[in-house]
């Protein structure tokens, strides 16, 4: 079944589309529904990425609270900022974050925490998976600062969660 259902969820999800859109239950509609739900899934299983493996799932609260509060106080940051500075006055930069974490999911996390949060940009990641490029809107201090409060308050977390 696992060879010709790839991905069930997606299947049925692709199947219930397609004949909503269709807005028809004729068999013509049912079939090709069918097997487009097949034919997609197996086509695409090389483009999904691998299933995460997260070791503790517990932490995954944790660390959504920890991203519910820093979105929150960036966010004010930001507008503070904007309101009260001119250009000039607002010191954006590129700063490169070394890594340890090496999961790919637990990656792909942080970059969307970074991504979200006002101020912080996911600018590139290095090759070697080494370190990252981050574009930060504003740094009044040192880099070494920003460095330690990513890689303390998101990286070790994340490796918790997903190493």
């Amino acid at each position: 079944m696992n060879r010709w259902l790839s991905s069930p969820p997606l299947s049925v999800f692709l199947f219930v589309v397609w004949v909503l859109l269709n807005q028809s239950l004729d068999a013509a509609t049912l079939l090709l529904a069918a097997v487009l739900s097949i034919a997609v899934p197996m086509l695409t299983q090389g483009l999904r990425p691998a299933q995460a493996r997260v070791r503790r799932p517990g932490l995954l609260f944790k660390l959504a609270g920890r991203v519910a509060v820093d979105l929150v106080k960036s966010a004010f940051e930001v507008a503070r900022l904007l309101l009260t500075r001119r250009t000039a006055g607002i010191a954006s930069r590129f700063v490169r974050v070394p890594l340890e974490l090496r999961d790919p999911s637990g990656l792909a996390v942080l970059a969307m925490v970074l991504c979200l949060t006002p101020g912080t940009a996911w600018a590139e990641l290095a090759l070697d998976r080494s370190s990252l490029l981050i574009h930060v809107f504003h740094l009044d201090d040192d880099d070494a600062s920003f460095i330690a409060f990513i890689q303390q308050r998101y990286e070790r977390l994340l490796m918790e969660i997903f190493e």
